[in-house]
């Protein structure tokens, strides 16, 4: 990589998980349950990408906001504990930091979230100036129409006045829109994230393989993280695949995050798209196995260690 400031920038959310497994039901009004355990965890998906990134060894900085309160401050120790650089994290003088609680069990899990200081998360936000010190940017937070025209200006910025290359994941559209204009962005992309279900949809088309295909055409590269049928990647017309790893899974939270993390240090060390996949596969794969969306993210040598027993 050349040397920059920071590896990659990150802009985006970050909150805290409250993570409370085992819960088959909620209380009825005016009674109290107990569980066996309620953890807390550093949470939200450019965090936990964050977090994995550091733990992996390189140096990104995040670009966030959070409370003036206990939690904002355990952030920040989550933060400079894994060589993340918190100097652009903002603290609120109005607003505390988000908090998701997570009700979990073997089934299924469900979300009361309060969005705190993600409230205020805006894409024009992202700092040109501070991206310029950086090789890489990754980018979230895509709505559809409500911050299409926001993300196009700003990915031209970046690509006309920076040096840095661009990750983007889309994320889910909770809208049901799936906007077609998506493709608009593609050009400014060097590494576009989508799930398998998110390519069919802003693909239309009938599996995700096509979509990828479809993408890879304006953007760099198209990469889909298919679940238990591991994961794709699109270059120049040419596809790549791997494998899944077969792990026993605690906690799914953050499991695409820990891939893109692991993508994206692979593509920053130049390493084939092959290793690439393997690495995000790997990083996936070991995020679930403890509660938390980072707690199980491996360092660098759990990662080769990890390697080396399959």
């Amino acid at each position: 990589m050349e040397q920059k400031k920071w590896d990659v920038y990150v802009y985006g959310d970050v909150n805290i998980d409250i993570v409370i497994p085992g819960v088959e039901k909620f209380p009825l009004p005016g009674q109290e349950d107990e569980v066996d355990t309620m953890e807390t965890f550093v949470g939200g998906g450019a965090a936990l990408f964050t977090l994995g990134l550091g733990k992996l060894g390189l140096h990104p900085v995040f670009q966030g906001e959070v409370g003036d309160d206990c939690y904002g401050g355990l952030i920040r120790k989550q933060f400079t504990d894994h060589n993340v650089d918190d100097s652009l994290l903002k603290t609120s003088d109005t607003l505390k930091t988000g908090i998701s609680l997570s009700f979990t069990n073997e089934k299924d899990r469900s979300f009361l979230t309060y969005r705190g200081t993600n409230e205020k998360i805006c894409i024009e936000a992202v700092d040109i100036e501070k991206v310029k010190e950086a090789s890489h940017i990754h980018i979230t937070g895509y709505a559809g129409s409500a911050n299409h025209e926001a993300y196009l200006n700003v990915l031209k910025k970046i690509k006309s006045e920076t040096e840095a290359t661009v990750s983007f994941d889309v994320g889910w559209d909770s809208t049901g829109e799936w906007k077609k204009e998506i493709k608009e962005l593609f050009p400014y992309i060097d590494v576009l994230f989508m799930n398998e279900t998110e390519a069919i949809h802003y693909g239309h088309q009938d599996n995700a393989v096509k979509a990828a295909h479809d993408f890879s055409k304006t953007c760099g590269m198209a990469v889909i993280k298919m679940g238990k049928a591991g994961s794709l990647a699109v270059k120049d017309g040419e596809e790549y695949m791997q494998a899944s790893y077969t792990v026993k899974a605690v906690d799914t939270t953050g499991a695409g995050d820990s891939f893109n993390a692991g993508f994206v240090y692979g593509f920053l060390s130049k390493k084939s798209i092959e290793e690439c996949l393997k690495t995000g596969n790997a990083c996936g794969a070991l995020s679930v196995t403890a509660l938390g969306g980072n707690t199980g993210f491996p360092t660098i040598e759990r990662l080769n260690q990890f390697f080396e027993e399959q």
